[in-house]
């Protein structure tokens, strides 16, 4: 039986694969450029490198090991595409935004079938 713990963790999954096809898009359609405020840019890709190494470390309660593992890997990835945005140049960025929507869907997906195999 489906709980609320468990259809809020599906409901997390696919705002993340949702989140991660935005990213494509944006990557896709090429309007994308620097940011006026590049630290800004940089506090959030250290905020994900935090998150993904705190996960890494922590293992929530009642999720597998590898579910676990595959979270804290696409946070700190994410993060370390983000921070490279003001530091490549124009023309990589919507290479690196397209690099992390693709890590964001393969995270959703692959926490998706995870959450259903564990059902």
């Amino acid at each position: 039986m489906l709980t609320s713990a468990k259809l809020f963790q599906l409901l997390n999954e696919s705002i993340v694969l949702l989140l991660g096809a935005l990213l494509i898009l944006l990557a896709v359609s090429g309007r994308v450029g620097l940011p006026t405020r590049p630290a800004a840019l940089i506090a959030v890709g250290i905020v994900f490198l935090y998150w993904g190494a705190r996960a890494w470390t922590r293992r929530g309660p009642a999720a597998p090991h590898c579910s676990s593992k595959i979270r804290a890997g696409s946070l700190a990835l994410v993060g370390a595409l983000i921070l490279g945005v003001p530091v490549l140049p124009v023309r990589c960025i919507p290479l690196l935004l397209g690099l992390a929507g693709a890590v964001l869907v393969l995270r959703g997906t692959l926490g998706a079938i995870f959450f259903t195999r564990s059902e």
